[in-house]
């Protein structure tokens, strides 16, 4: 017979309301209590009947999350840390996939305003100056938690990396390898690119040194003119003596490109990256990059879209910066 909440109560030597309140994660109750309540549930075999929960409380114990992509690292790991965060709470994500794609991105959303979710957690795909149907969540009234993409006007709760310090502290690194001719690729239309442009500006103005617009590109490493983009960086006369790139792919990029044109990494070219993508670390030369801890944003994300939820009255939207780590290794130091 299935085990029953008042067999877990009564094999603890607690109470049914303490058992029902460990399992929702109530702060009354103590993390020791908490990890006592969950272990036995886990070897009873007990699973909360969330529907009849859900009838009771009128939550639907879904949490929505739209992305634009999942070929990269930090949504897959910020993913998995929200998973990890609201699983034991009894919320279960959804997940839809944006494909970077503004009008996907609207339709992924009312599906899962459709299937009543509880909360919304949303990196937009659409550029930074036209924030759309984004601004109607803002003025809807499902909890939303934007992750990794904000919009300067939107009064919505943001979640990210400091994309300022992003860029300041890859350039600051490169300064300090003795580089002086510093090039920046910036991808998409979004706060990321942005930022993380006048991180690299700001520092390179704080070591007396002024940005070269011919040094700043746009590269989209999908787009059929990367490389040649690339090129018009990187070839250009004067030669930048290193880069630091939006992201690791187009890090990676730069790596191919420099490699058929003769330029040897990092003697002629020093490369920065930003992301920390997985197996960055076995390129033929290894990638420096800029850690965004995709773990750490996870489950900020994860705590503030449940306090959304859950907090009556709702707390004022709140922008969490999580600061940057640099992981150096071959790319910048011979």
């Amino acid at each position: 017979m299935a085990s029953r909440l008042k067999d877990i109560a009564a094999e603890l030597n607690c109470s049914v309301a303490t058992v029902s309140k460990a399992i929702q994660d109530y702060p009354d109750i103590s993390e020791a209590t908490k990890r006592r309540v969950r272990a036995k549930c886990i070897e009873r075999g007990y699973q909360p009947n969330w529907t009849a929960r859900s009838l009771k409380t009128r939550r639907s114990r879904i949490i929505g999350m739209v992305l634009p992509h999942l070929r990269h690292s930090f949504f897959q790991e910020a993913y998995q840390a929200i998973v990890e965060e609201v699983g034991p709470s009894g919320y279960t994500v959804f997940i839809g996939v944006s494909l970077n794609d503004p009008e996907t991105e609207e339709r992924e959303v009312r599906h899962l305003q459709a299937r009543q979710a509880d909360g919304l957690i949303l990196a937009s795909a659409r550029p930074a100056s036209d924030p759309g149907f984004v601004r109607r969540l803002a003025n809807g009234g499902t909890p939303t938690v934007l992750l990794d993409r904000f919009f300067d006007d939107l009064d919505l709760d943001f979640v990210g990396v400091d994309d300022v310090g992003v860029g300041a502290i890859a350039v600051e690194h490169l300064i300090r390898q003795g580089r002086r001719r510093i090039a920046y690729l910036r991808g998409p239309s979004l706060s990321t690119s942005r930022l993380r442009e006048e991180g690299y500006r700001n520092a390179l103005l704080r070591n007396g040194l002024a940005p070269n617009e011919r040094w700043i590109g746009r590269v989209l490493v999908d787009g059929p003119d990367a490389e040649r983009s690339i090129e018009r960086v990187i070839l250009s006369d004067p030669r930048p003596d290193a880069v630091f790139c939006y992201n690791d792919p187009v890090a990676a990029a730069v790596m191919r490109v420099a490699n058929r044109r003769g330029l040897a990494i990092p003697e002629d070219l020093a490369v920065v990256g930003s992301g920390a993508m997985k197996y960055s670390d076995l390129f033929y030369r290894p990638l420096t990059t800029v850690d965004q801890r995709s773990r750490v944003v996870g489950r900020k994300v994860a705590k503030r879209i449940v306090e959304l939820i859950e907090c009556n009255p709702r707390p004022n939207p709140q922008r969490v910066l999580v600061g940057p780590e640099l992981i150096v290794r071959a790319s910048t130091s011979p």
